[in-house]
Formats: C-alpha cells, structure tokens, sequence
C-alpha cells in the first residue's frame, strides 16, 4: 500500500466503523480539528417520550469529538475517549446534527468539546471530552508493508 492510499484510508476509516454504520451516522466534514455528523430518526431510536434515546446523543457527542480530534492531526493517528461529561438540555428529536471542535492539544490528548441539536436547530446536548491519541491501525499495517 502506498502512503497516499494508506493516508486515504486513515481518512475514511470511520466509514468502516461497525456500530456507527448500524446507527446510520454520517459524516458531513472533518477536518482542521472540527467535524460535523448527523444521524435521522428511526422508530427503534426512540424512549419512552418519543424523542432521540439518550445513547444516541451521547454516541453523537463522543463520535463527533473523537472525528474533530483525528482530524487535528490529518488523520495520522487514531484517537479515544478518556473522559467524556455531558448535559442534556432538552429532548431530542428527528434529524439529530453532532458539531465537535478540538479546544487544546498536547503530544498525547486532545480536549474536545461538541453540541447536538435537533432538526429544528434546538440544542438537545453539549459534552466537553478528553480523547488519547493512538497510532492509527493502517499506520503500522502500511509501515510493515513498506518496510518488506
């Protein structure tokens, strides 16, 4: 694998991610330590209230901080949460949109901070997080690729 390809696929793992794809979470942007994901409404989303089931805001806030995270970095490294704290504000419901932006940086750990709101442009959640940064599993795939 070239690095430009492993580069390319750094950039679009998130794409691959089995539990975001279950939830139908797409990514708008991600890049210069912001991104941006939204996520529709489905029945077997809701609660007892019929709004958005708060482990899918909270997944919002996570996912959108972590992406705003990597993204800092050009995708070179992979990143995961070590502390997340959130506030619900209100119930959230049809189209959900996740904004996440990096606040500080350091060699190993990012701050992050995110919103979510509704399709109505509403808050429903804020989260402010700390995420470690990784070596990204297709870095070390493509260094012992290009070492042989």
């Amino acid at each position: 694998m070239t690095r430009e390809a492993a580069g390319t696929a750094r950039r679009h793992a998130f794409a691959g991610v089995p539990f975001t794809r279950l939830l139908g979470v797409r990514r708008e942007y991600s890049e210069g330590g912001r991104a941006r994901l939204v996520v529709d409404a489905r029945p077997e989303f809701g609660n007892v209230i019929g709004a958005m089931h708060g482990g899918i805001v909270a997944t919002l806030l996570d996912v959108a901080m972590a992406s705003a995270a990597v993204s800092q970095v050009d995708f070179e490294m992979t990143a995961v949460t070590l502390s997340m704290n959130s506030t619900f504000v209100r119930p959230g419901h049809g189209r959900l949109t996740a904004d996440g932006a990096v606040l500080a940086v350091d060699d190993t750990v990012a701050l992050c901070e995110a919103s979510v709101v509704d399709e109505g442009g509403r808050l429903v959640a804020r989260a402010i997080g700390s995420f470690r940064y990784l070596p990204h599993p297709t870095t070390e795939e493509t260094h012992d690729e290009l070492s042989r």
